[in-house]
């Protein structure tokens, strides 16, 4: 696979301190956080988790992204909102992937609009971009 170069707007800077259990932070101070492992894979679910927080990331990204197509498109998604599902599990090689399921809902518009909107969202949202070929994302409409 061949690495673009891009031409970069922003770079966020994040610290983790203890790896899945233990503090992550930005270094502009917007984010602090202590992060465990969540009760299912036996932590004490006490903090957040690094899937969680790249959910939080996803929805909120591919929100944006759906903003850029109904601007193009001429639609309307106000009071739409984009769900991200996370999960972690072994892989058959014995280490730890992700799987994502990106659900949105868009009221105003019919079903197979909605449809077509996420679909271009999921070609333009930099977390689709970079995570497409390397894990599973499952697009719907809710």
């Amino acid at each position: 696979m061949t690495i673009q170069k891009i031409d970069v707007a922003y770079t966020a800077v994040a610290t983790a301190e203890n790896g899945r259990d233990g503090r992550v932070s930005s270094d502009d101070g917007q984010l602090d956080v202590v992060v465990n492992p969540p009760k299912a894979m036996g932590g004490s679910g006490a903090g957040t988790n690094p899937e969680q927080l790249f959910a939080a990331g996803y929805s909120a990204c591919f929100q944006g992204a759906l903003g850029v197509v109904a601007r193009q498109e001429k639609a309307d998604i106000s009071g739409s909102t984009v769900t991200a599902s996370v999960s972690i599990g072994k892989t058959e090689a014995g280490g730890f992937g992700l799987e994502v399921a990106i659900s949105a809902s868009i009221p105003n518009v019919d079903a197979a609009t909605a449809q077509a909107l996420i679909e271009k969202a999921h070609q333009v949202c930099p977390y689709s971009n970079a995570t497409r070929g390397n894990i599973n994302v499952e697009l719907s409409v809710a």
